[in-house]
């Protein structure tokens, strides 16, 4: 994560209205931290080898180029009607938009894009570019998606993994900024197993296996209210699988924060099955927070 204060929030911008939406987001999201927004457009068409520029005896303003330009400045123009202020740069980078994307990652604070984009198949709940941005950047990535709810919780999935751990200090800082409280909710399933011969007894004391889930999960968030002065932190043990639990709960929130990868997932998955599931079925923006690979 980049920890440099000049270091600016990043959104993806391509004409449509979910990335404008994006837009919004993002200027929001850079004054409360009081960094600088950078507008960046993913230009993949001279990749294609598709001239760009506008025919010899076509009217002057045509060619893609300039309607990557027209796009670019609305997206800036909107940003700073969002944000009055706020200082707003725009960038017209050659490139696919996911791998532009990620290459700003290194030198972001955030990355801000919307869930779905121009050319985006319709059967997808949220478009390839989100998903790919999520799965490789190098800082925290912000999706906007589902309802905005100003007065409600951010909200925090935890599983004891350090990906979780690194998303926790992230929510924690959000809400403080926000000034709403953090919710932190462990979903598990019981009764655990501890292997693929393991035989799971037929009756267990869920009411006794709910209290040391709760105790675990205040172990893990230990410290975090003095490491973040003004925090009000609520935390949740959950009966229920963690991509369902979250989904369900992101309805009473503003924000579902996850780590990239947790506890149990596939070795080698770059975004983790429960950040997926959250990220197609959150009811709010959701914010992925991925550890050092």
């Amino acid at each position: 994560m980049n920890s440099a204060h000049s270091a600016a929030v990043v959104v993806g911008v391509d004409g449509s209205e979910p990335s404008l939406r994006a837009v919004r987001l993002a200027a929001t999201e850079a004054a409360r931290r009081h960094r600088p927004l950078r507008v960046v457009h993913g230009f993949i068409w001279p990749l294609l080898h598709v001239p760009v520029s506008p025919a010899p005896d076509a009217p002057p303003g045509g060619g893609l180029r300039h309607q990557a330009e027209e796009l670019v400045a609305a997206a800036v123009a909107e940003a700073q009607a969002t944000a009055p202020g706020l200082s707003v740069s725009g960038e017209i980078i050659d490139g696919e938009a996911a791998a532009v994307l990620v290459g700003e990652s290194p030198t972001a604070a955030l990355i801000v894009l919307g869930d779905r984009g121009l050319g985006g198949f319709a059967s997808l709940v949220v478009g390839s570019v989100a998903v790919q941005v999520s799965a490789y950047a190098d800082c925290p990535v912000l999706v906007a998606r589902g309802a905005e709810r100003p007065d409600e919780p951010v909200l925090v999935g935890m599983d004891g993994s350090a990906a979780s751990r690194l998303a926790a200090e992230f929510a924690a800082e959000t809400a403080v900024a926000r000034g709403v409280p953090l919710l932190a909710v462990h979903a598990y399933r019981h009764p655990p197993s501890s292997g693929p011969g393991d035989m799971q007894p037929l009756v267990y004391d869920e009411a006794r296996l709910h209290g040391e889930e709760a105790q675990v999960l205040a172990e893990w968030l230990a410290g975090l209210t003095e490491r973040c002065p003004g925090l009000r932190l609520t935390m949740r043990a959950v009966h229920g699988r963690p991509g369902a639990v979250l989904a369900e709960a992101s309805g009473a929130a503003q924000l579902v924060v996850v780590g990239g990868q947790g506890r149990g997932e596939v070795t080698g998955l770059l975004l983790g099955s429960v950040s997926q599931s959250v990220l197609h079925h959150a009811r709010c923006p959701v914010a992925v927070v991925r550890g050092p690979r």
